[in-house]
């Protein structure tokens, strides 16, 4: 049963953002201080939750708590709504956004696949579009490629608002741990640091863009509480959240573009998250997403990348003239194959009116080159700056199999989504578990009935271990796909848990024989690979945090399922209930990397849990296997000192 306080709360309609709308010059530190007694610097253990089998009355409170417009939640995605909401009876606010906005709905008409400089196009294109303001939260920031495709995309956002004689606000919100955070944890960042010509940050500084009021803070929790979010929004019209920091590396990362009611819900986040009384104040308190337009739906141009039926128009991956009698959208797969249309990068700036010119320009971008098979197309694209001559080993490949990061979703009503977060928890110890992000991923977990799929760079959670178990004995194929030697040294500190392979070994152990059919794990292995590579050598990583349940219930964000997410971090996720999104996510999953092709792990024997070569017999090159040894304490304490520097993965 759901507290009688919480139902109160997601019924009254009150809320962090609605407050402030009211009084623009309120901090929402004060608001939630007001509506709820706690904000999100307040380090409140949530109550333990007992959960049993949800009466249909508990299920009637969970639909009744949540804005759904004309979608229709179904019975699992409410029983794992009913178990989120739940954890608020003690703090309202753990799940970092205002009860009444937790259920909402909204669609998604776009998900990317990439590495993080094609995302952060993505990202610039709908900063550079924005009319108002833009929101922009990363853990990370490195100065890299992707961060001066974002950096430029304020110059140009700048340079649109001068033409319009008006002011565009920007918020920018980052965590780079500082010893002044024990006293503040919500630092406003100085013009001299954050636009340093020889700084780590280098954001155009106050006199460069004239036209546009930037704001930045950096916010960390001491110790451990990492701002571990990574998100945009643009004009309270445009939520994007995506898995990726902006920095650099060798990682294939997620994103998902959500558009409707569900906006409001991550803007209240984004307040609570910056917690400082904002100048100035975004100008668009006053007008929530919910009622209006969503603007790429409304836009004729991404209709036209569909067919009548809704399926994907094909747009080739080939250098050769397109053939006739073939469903396809001619204009764009004519441009597609023939012209070649320049990658959108920081030296050569080209941002595009809409997604369907993205998708335009990105599918040109596979296109193999003079010389080159597809295959080398696709080793291009994942070669990034830090790792340009990484060869592929993969055999060439059909135009049908090649990569395509960015997924156009066909037009479609707004569905059932909920925010499913957690506040950062700086202090050591995993008393911050009962948490909306916790709950949904052991919820869904638990209600499954036939599959769970789980994409993370790390799994190690101590009480997410418990539900993989006590699903496969039930009957429910759990498939999921780890990142080989990902912050191995951290995840072997003290606490940590252990690292990947022991993690596989022990369920392999620990379950019944008879069970290991219902469990496959996987090692990532990227589109031009047939083998994992050790993520020691910084070439082909992966960094998608995803879980997929029977099929329809899909959550995607920012959170692992290690200790340092699950128990410290503040992290902001989407659940969403709709079989043609989620579908389209496990779509682009299989078709954007060789993990299950090739990176099956044993499952039998003392190497349980570790990929093998299959011809050879032995692990992938740097690979720890089962055991890390005695002294994986200090192996540890190498990957902490890492993860501070940068150097390490979040």
């Amino acid at each position: 049963m759901i507290p009688k306080n919480v139902l109160e709360l997601c019924q009254s309609g009150v809320s962090v953002s609605a407050e402030m709308a009211k009084d623009p010059n309120l901090s929402p530190h004060e608001a939630a201080k007001k509506l709820f007694h706690y904000d999100i610097e307040d380090e409140k253990v949530s109550k333990k939750v007992t959960l049993g089998e949800e009466t249909d009355a508990d299920l009637d409170q969970a639909l009744a708590c949540g804005n759904w417009g004309t979608s229709k939640p179904t019975r699992l995605f409410l029983r794992i709504f009913h178990d989120v909401l739940c954890t608020l009876e003690k703090n309202p606010l753990v799940g970092v956004c205002s009860p009444s906005l937790l259920g909402s709905n909204g669609v998604c008409p776009l998900t990317i696949f990439a590495p993080i400089p094609d995302i952060c196009r993505h990202m610039s294109n709908v900063i550079a579009r924005a009319e108002e303001e833009v929101y922009l939260a990363t853990n990370f920031w490195m100065h890299s490629e992707p961060t001066m495709l974002i950096t430029n995309a304020i110059r140009e956002l700048n340079r649109k608002a001068g033409v319009l004689n008006k002011k565009i606000v920007v918020k920018i919100i980052y965590d780079r741990g500082s010893a002044k955070q024990f006293i503040h944890n919500h630092i406003v960042v100085e013009p001299k640091t954050y636009a340093d010509p020889n700084g780590a940050i280098r954001l155009p500084h106050p006199d460069e863009i004239p036209h546009l009021d930037m704001e930045v803070i950096n916010f960390h929790q001491p110790i451990f509480g990492t701002f571990h979010c990574k998100y945009v929004i643009a004009d309270r019209k445009i939520a994007i959240i995506q898995s990726n920091n902006i920095q650099d590396n060798d990682n294939l990362e997620m994103m998902t573009q959500w558009e409707g009611a569900i906006v409001d819900s991550f803007y209240d986040m984004a307040l609570i998250s910056w917690h400082n009384a904002l100048h100035p104040p975004l100008p668009l308190l006053n007008r929530p997403a919910a009622g209006q337009p969503t603007p790429t739906f409304h836009s004729d141009s991404h209709a036209t990348l569909f067919d009548q039926s809704g399926k994907l128009r094909e747009v080739y991956h080939s250098t050769e003239t397109m053939p006739d009698g073939h469903d396809n959208l001619r204009e764009l797969a004519a441009h597609a194959s023939q012209t070649d249309l320049p990658m959108h990068t920081s030296k050569d700036p080209h941002y595009d009116p809409d997604i369907k010119s993205e998708v335009l320009r990105a599918a040109a971008a596979m296109n193999p080159r003079q010389g080159e098979r597809r295959i080398d197309a696709i080793t291009r694209l994942l070669n990034t700056t830090i790792q340009p001559d990484t060869k592929g080993s993969a055999p060439d490949i059909e135009p049908a199999d090649s990569m395509t990061p960015f997924i156009p979703i066909p037009q479609h009503d707004p569905v059932p989504v909920a925010m499913v977060c957690r506040e950062p928890w700086g202090k050591p110890g995993k008393a911050s578990l009962h948490t909306p992000q916790n709950e949904a991923f052991a919820s869904a977990l638990r209600h499954a009935e036939r599959t769970a799929f789980i994409q993370t760079p790390d799994l190690n959670a101590e009480d997410l271990i418990p539900e993989i178990i006590k699903a496969c004995r039930r009957g429910v194929h759990v498939e999921y796909w780890y990142c080989l030697g990902y912050n191995d040294a951290g995840e072997l500190l003290p606490g940590q848990n252990g690292h990947n392979e022991m993690i596989a070994h022990g369920f392999f152990k620990e379950l019944e024989e008879q069970y290991h059919q219902n469990l496959d794990i996987h090692a990532y292995v990227a589109k031009d690979q047939i083998h994992p590579i050790h993520n020691k050598f910084k070439k082909r990583s992966c960094h998608i945090k995803v879980m997929i349940v029977d099929e329809h219930i899909g959550i995607q964000g920012n959170g692992n399922q290690d200790t340092q997410s699950w128990y410290h971090s503040q992290e902001i996720n989407i659940m969403c209930d709709s079989r043609l999104i989620v579908g389209k996510w496990m779509e682009g999953l299989r078709q954007n990397q060789n993990t299950h092709v090739y990176g099956k792990v044993e499952k039998e024997g003392p190497d349980s849990g570790c990929w093998k070569d299959p011809q050879t017999g032995k692990q992938a090159e740097a690979s720890i296997g089962v055991d890390p040894g005695k002294f994986a304490w200090a192996k540890g304490f190498i990957g902490a000192v890492q993860r501070v520097r940068g150097a390490g993965g979040f």
